[in-house]
Parts: C-alpha cells; structure tokens; sequence
C-alpha cells in the first residue's frame, strides 16, 4: 500500500470486523477430560447450552486484539486516506471518530461456561466524537498527533512508554496536552478507533507492579530469578507487555495473593510469609496497572489450578480494586477480557471488623460514596449477591477500614488471619 504523507494525521476508522467464535484452549482441554460419551442426553443438552451461551456472547462482544505492526500501519493509513477523500471532495468536510462506546450501556458481563468466573467486555455499539463539539479540536489533534507517533514508532521497529509519549505531546503547543490523563485517554481513543491493544500500537507503561513468592522467572535471555530469595527487595513488575508474554515461570505454590497495600505486601515479604504458606504475592499499588493484570494472568494460565485470594481495604476503592481484577474494567473494555482472573475476596470484609478497633474505624468521604452509588448499579454486582451485601454493609455502616489496621493485634497477627482464612475456606 503506498504509504501517505506523514502530515495526513487526521485519522478515522473505517470498518468493524465482528470476532469470530471460538473456544479458548483450556475450555478444549477440560472438554476433553471430561467424559462426554458417558453422559446422558440432558446432560449433554445442558452442556451444549452453556457453550453455545458463551459463543454467542463471544460473538457480539468487540476485543482489542494484537495485531503486527504492518497491519496498524495499514489500518492507519486506510483512515488517512479516507480524512482526505472527504477533505478533498466537492462538499468538504471533517468526518467525527467513530469510537467503540466505553459506557455501561455498550458494557456486558460475559459468564465462562465453565464456572471460572466472569468478565466485562464491550459490544460493537460507537459514538460519534465529533470535531465541531465544543473541546472536539483538541481531542481530534490529540489522537491524531498519538497515531502519527505510534506510527513513526511502528515503522521503525521501535516502541516507547506512554510516559515518553506524553512528555513529547506536552512539548508541542499545537497538540493541547496538560495532564497525563489526557494522553491516557487519546490512547484510549486510537485503541476504541483501531481495535487493536496499545500494545500493538508500539505503547507500553512504565511497570508499578511488585511480586515476590514461591515463583521462579526465566527470561527471555535465559536467566533466572527466584523470588523466594528477593526478601524484601521483591520483583519489580515490567510495563513492557511484549517482556511479559515471553517470561517462563516455574512455581510449588498453592495460592496467590494480590495485596492492594504496598505496606502490607511489604510487612508480608519482609516477613517471608511465602515460606509458612507457600504462595506468591503480587501488588499493584491500589489500583492495578494493566501489567500487574497481564502477569497475574500469565501466571494463572501456567498454573490454573492456583487459588487467587484478594486482601483489599474495607471500603468502595477495596471493591472496586477486587473487581478489577475479577471482572475488568469498562475504560479498558476493549483489552480487558483478556486479563480477567477468578479472583476470591479473602478480607477484609464485614464479618472481620471484630479485629479492628472502633478508632481505626474511619468514616466513608464524599468519594467513597459515589463510588459506592457507582458500584451498586454496576453490571458486575448484580449476579453477585455476597460482593453486593458487602458493599451494601459499607453504606449503612457509614465507615471505610484500611488492612493496616490488622496490626494493632500483633506483629504475627497479619499472617496468622491471612491463613486462617485460607484454611477454613473464608472467603467470597
């Protein structure tokens, strides 16, 4: 395809390819395992259901996919080409973004058919960002300038952080860039308008996630790290998506925690609690970065028979954290079903507020309760009865609690709690 001047940046999608249907590998295998002959005719029947139910919501579903470089830069270039058609024609004009709709509305939860939970995804309905809408013109050169980088980075061979890539878009004065959030969502954009990850855009984020644990990791290169030896030092969790996919990894745990707090994942390393229970410990620092996401997954898909146990802070964020890990999220709805985990709330919830104090107890903020409002309504809690009355415990106790509260009983205490729970099957 010839390729198309470099100043022709304004950008827009042209055609919606619907995925095709397809089971998943592991759902093969357990298909396999299974013994279906044996089965009788209504069993059979209720099986064929299910996986026709997850067919059908494969088909309406609209998913990021990874996709090479040359085909980006053609979908890219295609998109130019038509901007220009239309800029040229006898009746100029400016076409809007035909986006793949990030709302709730455009938002489904996807049952496995195989009771391994279940995730967000979107469907193929978009919205038109038009330029002549007020803030328009910024959010078109926005895009438009994040497509030209990603494709200058494409045809190169070459890929940068979303950090670089906003700190060359803060530079140009014509691009209308203030905040990192405003890259994140022209990001957010080209990956809704190509259908395709930022990681096949040449993109990648700086990693903020740490693990450390019963997990051995071999690179790509060959070497070796054992993160049971890191103690405190932990293993820093990489942005680079493309690094990640290609680690081997090799493991004796039994369990895997995802700890919000990077103070309790620290207390937990420097404790080396892997050693007691044997498991691996992951933290995105709050809110889960998509490479924190990706390596859980990566680590679940190797080891599938793992139990992932979330330990989150007792209000709306803590929720909301374990759903993202669980289920997704809309604004990344598009990359999200990739990255989903049968995650278990382990604690804290209500049931063990008789270990912390009444004046750790804290009072829930203006935000809190928004969130809170958000939640309740949100697809994700209204087949999950247990998450929703805990939520529900939130707001009429008016309170929010943070794990650290746990030690004020004890240095041990933290550990003792975590396997208890685990042992006596504690958790939703």
């Amino acid at each position: 395809m010839q390729r198309v001047s470099r100043v022709a940046f304004p950008c827009l999608v042209a055609s919606v390819e619907y995925l095709k249907p397809a089971l998943t590998r592991p759902q093969r295998r357990h298909l396999r395992r299974r013994k279906i002959k044996k089965r009788s005719r209504c069993e059979l029947r209720d099986m064929e259901d299910l996986l026709l139910s997850s067919i059908r919501s494969n088909e309406f579903s609209c998913i990021a996919e990874n996709a090479p470089p040359a085909e980006i830069c053609a979908r890219i270039e295609s998109f130019v080409k038509d901007f220009l058609r239309r800029l040229v024609s006898s009746e100029p004009s400016i076409s809007s973004l035909p986006l793949v709709s990030r709302t709730t509305k455009n938002a489904r939860i996807q049952e496995d058919c195989f009771g391994k939970g279940s995730s967000i995804f979107l469907m193929h309905a978009t919205f038109e960002r038009k330029f002549t809408t007020r803030g328009g013109v910024k959010i078109f050169l926005r895009v438009w300038k994040l497509l030209e980088i990603c494709y200058r980075l494409l045809i190169s061979g070459k890929r940068a952080t979303q950090r670089e890539i906003y700190y060359r878009l803060v530079g140009d004065p014509s691009c209308c860039v203030e905040t990192p959030q405003q890259v994140n969502d022209a990001i957010q954009d080209a990956v809704a308008l190509l259908k395709c990850s930022r990681h096949s855009l040449g993109i990648y984020a700086s990693g903020k996630g740490l693990l450390v644990g019963r997990l051995v990791i071999q690179g790509p290169d060959g070497r070796r790290i054992d993160c049971t030896k890191l103690g405190p030092n932990h293993f820093p969790i990489s942005g680079d998506i493309n690094y990640i996919e290609r680690l081997e990894f090799l493991s004796d745990a039994r369990y895997i925690f995802v700890v919000e707090k990077e103070t309790v994942f620290q207390r937990l390393a420097r404790d080396r609690f892997y050693h007691s229970v044997p498991c691996i410990i992951i933290t995105g620092k709050g809110y889960p970065d998509l490479a924190t996401r990706v390596i859980l997954h990566r680590i679940h898909r190797t080891f599938p028979t793992l139990s992932i146990f979330a330990l989150v802070d007792w209000n709306p964020s803590g929720l909301a954290i374990l759903c993202t890990y669980k289920f997704g999220s809309i604004r990344m709805g598009l990359e999200t079903p990739h990255h989903v985990c049968d995650v278990k709330w382990l604690g804290l919830r209500h049931e063990d507020l008789q270990y912390i104090s009444s004046e750790a107890m804290l009072d829930l903020k203006g935000r809190d309760k928004v969130l809170a409002k958000s939640l309740l309504v949100s697809k994700m809690l209204q087949n999950n009865e247990k998450l929703k009355n805990e939520l529900i415990q939130m707001i009429q106790n008016g309170k929010r609690v943070e794990i650290e509260a746990l030690h004020a009983n004890g240095e041990r205490f933290l550990g003792n709690f975590i396997a208890e729970k685990v042992v006596q099957h504690d958790y939703i």
